[in-house]
């Protein structure tokens, strides 16, 4: 799947910025990309990219409009589709990263054929997959996990890749969501395998390697998620991790999108050491990573030293504070 750069960031008329976290994590790791935005009337979502409408964008050189934006069940509001037929009109193309593929939308299907133009659906793959094996393969891999959604775990594996390869280790980041995919130009959306595939599809994601090398696979959902779990246990069982990283959002009191009670940290660990056993008998937890965005510097600082006396691991905010930590963790568990 090649598609043509840069971009117009679409955001739609989303209620937050979570809900439009695909946006944010482009524009954050590949900000050369985003030339602008385009949003509807009532977007709580900005980028601080300059709003373009859609000729503006065509003359400033875009290419693709990316619907950045998440929801439960990847669903594409009806009153979106104008928008989208406008920019196939405009001469853009189309990529989306939600579960309904754009081509199963008659009107944008019609607009696409009549304007040559191409629609890209990053969470479906035309690769077949084979059940997990769960059988050793080499190489090292470390995997996020979170108390819930959308609590830092790709940004936590991205940042990662980032410090260990300064360090000097030989690492890659191995993208599992659709954001993932765009900001990394591979990997696979597994939560949109069919469930027996999910942990065959992981250990196609992170395959054999050399003995040192890590594979960073980016996490989703949470094991104590009601929607999300059996996602999350598949992607666990085939990263045969390693090392694991839990990711946690300090101000939440329940899980996104349901009434379940967040977990604690501690009951993250413990389930993921009992879960990811199965296939790896030494996976063992290498650090925290906390989003302290909601938190001023000084608190941030003291919730993340308790956070370390608490668990004897270290705890960092990856984008606030970078991941040294972690990888001074990494290389003491894991000479090479």
């Amino acid at each position: 799947m090649q598609i043509a750069t840069p971009y117009l960031m679409f955001l739609g008329d989303v209620p937050d910025r979570l809900a439009a976290k695909t946006a944010y994590g482009i524009n954050d790791w590949r900000h050369e990309w985003c030339v602008g935005q385009f949003r509807m009337e009532g977007c709580a979502a900005d980028l601080d990219i300059p709003d373009l409408t859609l000729e503006q964008a065509v003359a400033q050189g875009c290419k693709t409009m990316v619907v950045g934006v998440v929801n439960a069940g990847g669903v594409l509001p009806e009153h979106w589709v104008e928008k989208i037929v406008a920019a196939l009109d405009a001469g853009l193309d189309v990529a989306s990263g939600l579960h309904v593929r754009l081509g199963s939308v008659p009107a944008i299907a019609e607009a696409a054929q009549r304007n040559g133009r191409a629609l890209h659906d990053v969470r479906h793959t035309t690769e077949t997959f084979p059940t997990g094996k769960g059988t050793k393969r080499p190489g090292r891999r470390l995997l996020t996990v979170g108390t819930d959604c959308s609590v830092g775990k790709k940004y936590t594996a991205l940042a990662l890749e980032r410090g260990m390869r300064e360090r000097g280790f030989d690492a890659d980041f191995r993208a599992t969501g659709q954001t993932g995919v765009f900001i990394s130009g591979r990997g696979v959306a597994i939560d949109a395998v069919v469930a027996d595939f999910i942990s065959g599809a992981v250990e196609w994601v992170s395959p054999a390697n050399e003995p040192n090398h890590w594979d960073l696979i980016e996490g989703q959902g949470s094991l104590f998620h009601p929607s999300f779990a059996g996602v999350s246990l598949g992607l666990l069982h085939g990263a045969q991790a390693d090392a694991f990283v839990v990711c946690h959002e300090p101000t939440r009191t329940r899980m996104r999108g349901v009434e379940a009670s967040l977990p604690t940290i501690q009951e993250v660990i413990d389930l993921t050491i009992r879960c990811g056993s199965l296939t790896n008998p030494g996976i063992r937890p290498v650090g925290i990573a906390i989003n302290t965005q909601a938190l001023a510097e000084p608190q941030a600082r003291v919730l993340l030293a308790e956070t370390e006396a608490a668990h004897r691991l270290p705890a960092t905010d990856p984008v606030r504070f970078g991941v040294e930590g972690l990888v001074d963790r990494i290389a003491a568990e894991f000479p090479a």
